[in-house]
């Protein structure tokens, strides 16, 4: 390393511009390259003169830093060449001359300067020193043993120089973290430094050892793998001789593909790989690779179908034995299959079923499948994060597979089964990519003719499927994933079909899954209704299955100890013992009982609910407390309906004192769950103006709708799940939209029947549907009141 000149002139200034440095470091002794492109950084190379400034390290890499960003301690240093300029970025060598304390800063803009003390460096003549000394000449010319092409680290080892100065080029030698290099440019004691650096060296030398050793183990394994290919070698030899080498699984593999109907893209690219495949060597890595493409492109049904002579009166009685209700299901599959058959072929059909869990949203799939006679491949994308589950991986990777739907087709052996894409509104997304983005030309009737796998790279055609996704909650379905499909809405069964579905589906399943006869067991209806009114709250039967299944359980025990004698009947009074003590019971409210409370209806992703919203004042500032768990929107509609009872105090008959003198809360029980939405806007406005005027809501009337400032009534959505909801809790009075009644026709005819729909356009005709009487004229004077809280006829 050359000699270094580190005398610092006498009439150098105190103030000089500063280079801050986010990458690179620099000691005093050290001459080293830096590229600076950042504008301050420019200024203050040219502000620089006679070349001397201070280096100063950053922190954190930040992009302008600040004076907090650096390092108090910085290095005196000098610019020995410019190395020219381009793209805007100038690389220049600075020579580390001294450590500098940064006092203040000057100046800040348009570059940094600093106020600096030079930090004197002496080595004390003591017995410890010169020991440290002595190692570390000694650690150096050892190092330069160690690492013989390192050219610097030689010619530091042939100088003798300060001891002070050879720690610090050493430090900027060795490879070590930033963090520890920083520590040696703060550490001020020159011994202390020398000790820190010999601590680091060893730790490299360490380092290198262990590298040469596992390098010779390499080197040994190598040897070992050479035998073993000249052994193969001779193997191949042997097996090609007794017929039984490679060439006879490659002529197979060969004709399997050429009996094939590929497409001539698909049987270009196959040609090509059989090509590379022979004059691949035998014991080539790719090779394998190869093989193991042509496999999975020879196991793909090409060209193979499911006969479009399909029978679609037997179709539809096989529908309707399996699954009841679903009308719209069954249209869209009879349609599909009579345009296959008219046509001979017909893009992808794809129906989105959305809809709580247990209304037999998967099992339809199944059922369409073996009406059809087609083969069901079921790819489950609950929890699916990574985009190369459904597109596969490239090649290129090592155990690189196709995608799950490629491998769907490969196990049903078919290219037109009905593919189930189970739970498509549970993806995830990850790092990986975003598997319903891979969803999007899937599903694309315009692009899955062509459909192309990571791992195959050959357009394959997906449109001669039928595609059904399920999904419990739509709002989790992007909207481009939406605009591809179907959309089918299943809000769930009423009692009397449950009753239906149990006795037509369930009990005969449950008898057969425990190895029972279907007349061991005989569980008539007001059992089964029983069984749902007190042991199941849900929108489909899931649980209704789970629950009687503990009836047939007991049968199955009775039956195996030879103690069943006939069948085993179910009464009312017995259902405690066989299901456990009754679980949910009909909700008790005082509706109709005191002024305040209102009955909402609300919609989640598991069915209809029933919500009680509550209202109460106290004496206060007009503040509204509001508290069950609510989200933004539902308290923002709280706001709004009070803000509108409060805009009509004197059409409602309330003193608008009361709005100045009291707090009101309203609160939503089941306080553990989240809830959200605008659609209880009528209710909440329902319960406070039911609280003001010291008027009770009818007992039996439920309501859903959002509420403006201006008091109209606007649509939402839901409502077949919700008039199901207030059905089952014995409310047959609701109070909807007017823009809603279309929604109306989904209900089934005998609920219809059975119930009033009161549709409204303004939150005047729900105080009239829900107070049961016109509001009242305004009220008399204050002094009229005999002192009540409220002013009210």
């Amino acid at each position: 390393m050359a000699d270094f000149d580190f005398g610092i002139p006498s009439d150098l200034p105190r103030v000089l511009p500063v280079l801050p440095i986010k990458q690179g470091f620099l000691l005093p002794g050290v001459i080293s390259p830096f590229a600076v492109g950042r504008a301050p950084s420019l200024a203050a190379l040219d502000a620089a003169k006679d070349g001397w400034l201070i280096v100063a390290l950053q922190r954190e890499p930040v992009q302008e830093p600040s004076p907090v960003d650096l390092l108090p301690v910085g290095i005196l240093s000098k610019i020995v060449n410019p190395l020219g300029e381009q793209a805007g970025r100038r690389a220049v060598a600075l020579q580390g001359v001294a450590r500098v304390s940064l006092k203040n800063f000057p100046q800040t803009a348009p570059f940094f300067e600093a106020q600096f003390e030079v930090i004197p460096q002496g080595w004390q003549e003591t017995a410890q020193a010169e020991g440290v000394k002595r190692a570390l000449l000694s650690a150096v010319r050892e190092a330069a043993s160690m690492f013989e092409t390192d050219a610097p680290l030689k010619q530091l080892a042939n100088s003798v120089g300060e001891p002070a100065v050879l720690a610090d080029v050493l430090a900027y030698l060795l490879d070590a973290p930033n963090e520890w290099k920083q520590d040696v440019l703060l550490t001020i004691d020159p011994l202390t430094r020398a000790e820190k650096v010999l601590a680091q060296l060893g730790r490299v030398k360490e380092a290198v050892a262990a590298q040469k050793t596992i390098e010779n183990r390499v080197r040994s394994e190598m040897k070992d793998a050479e035998r073993e290919a000249i052994l193969r070698r001779q193997l191949k030899a042997i097996q090609d001789e007794l017929g039984e080498g490679e060439g006879d699984e490659l002529s197979r593999l060969r004709e399997r593909l050429e009996a094939l109907e590929l497409p001539e893209e698909v049987k270009n690219a196959v040609d090509r790989e059989l090509g590379r495949l022979q004059r691949m060597q035998g014991g080539s890595p790719e090779r394998n690779t190869a093989v193991d493409w042509l496999e999975w492109v020879a196991d793909l049904p090409w060209g193979k179908e499911t006969s479009h002579d399909v029978d679609l009166n037997r179709v539809e009685t096989e529908l309707d034995r399996t699954h009841h209700g679903l009308e719209e299901v069954k249209r869209q599959v009879i349609e599909h299959l009579a345009v296959r058959k008219l046509a001979g072929h017909g893009r992808a059909d794809v129906l989105l079923l959305v809809g709580p869990p247990g209304v037999g949203k998967t099992s339809i799939a199944q059922a369409v499948a073996d009406a059809t006679d087609r083969k069901l491949v079921r790819v489950a994308l609950g929890g699916v994060r990574d985009e190369a589950e459904l597109r596969g991986h490239r090649r290129t990777y090592v155990g690189s597979r196709p995608g799950r739907l490629i491998e769907g087709f490969r196990r049903a052996g078919t290219m037109d089964p009905v593919v189930l894409l189970d739970e498509v509104d549970k993806l995830g997304r990850g790092w990986q990519g975003d598997p319903a983005a891979a969803l999007l030309e899937i599903l694309d009737p315009e692009q899955n003719h062509a459909f192309t796998d990571h791992y195959l790279e050959v357009p394959f055609d997906l449109s001669k499927s039928l595609f059904i996704a399920t999904a419990n909650d739509l709002s989790q379905v992007s909207a481009p994933l939406r605009d591809r499909m179907e959309i089918i809405e299943i809000d769930g069964y009423t009692p009397d079909e449950k009753v239906s579905i149990a006795k037509a589906h369930v009990l005969r399943k449950l008898a057969e899954n425990v190895g029972l006869d279907e007349g061991d067991v005989v569980v008539d209806d007001e059992v089964i209704e029983q069984a749902i009114d007190g042991w199941t709250k849900e929108a489909g039967v899931r649980q209704l299955q789970r629950v009687l299944g503990k009836i047939f359980r007991a049968a199955a025990v009775k039956k195996a100890k030879a103690e069943l004698e006939g069948p085993l009947s179910v009464t009312l009074d017995e259902l405690n013992g066989y299901l456990g003590k009754r679980r949910f019971f009909k909700e008790t409210h005082e509706v109709g009982l005191r002024p305040g409370v209102a009955t909402g209806l609300a919609w989640t992703p598991v069915g209809g609910d029933v919500l009680y919203i509550e209202a109460t004042a106290v004496p206060g500032q007009g503040k509204l407390v509001l508290t069950g768990q609510l989200g933004d929107v539902m308290k923002e509609s709280a706001q709004a309906a009070l803000t509108y009872v409060r805009s009509q105090a004197a059409a409602l008959g309330i003193d608008d004192e009361v709005f100045k003198t009291t707090d009101f809360h309203v609160h939503i029980p089941a306080g553990a769950t989240p809830k959200d939405g605008p659609s209880a806007g009528v209710t909440m406005f329902t319960a406070l103006a039911s609280l003001l005027s010291e008027r009770p809501v009818l007992e039996d009337v439920a309501m859903t709708g959002e509420v403006t400032l201006r008091g109209r009534v606007l649509p939402v959505g839901g409502i077949k799940a919700k008039v199901l909801a207030a059905y089952a809790h014995g409310l047959r009075r609701v109070v909807l939209p007017a823009r809603n009644e279309i929604d109306l026709e989904d209900i089934p005819e005998a609920i219809r029947r059975d119930m009033t729909f009161v549709p409204v356009t303004h939150v005047d005709e729900v105080v009239a549907a829900a107070l049961g009487r016109p509001v009242p004229p305004l009220p008399p004077p204050a002094d009229e009141t005999n002192g009540k809280v409220f002013a009210t006829a």
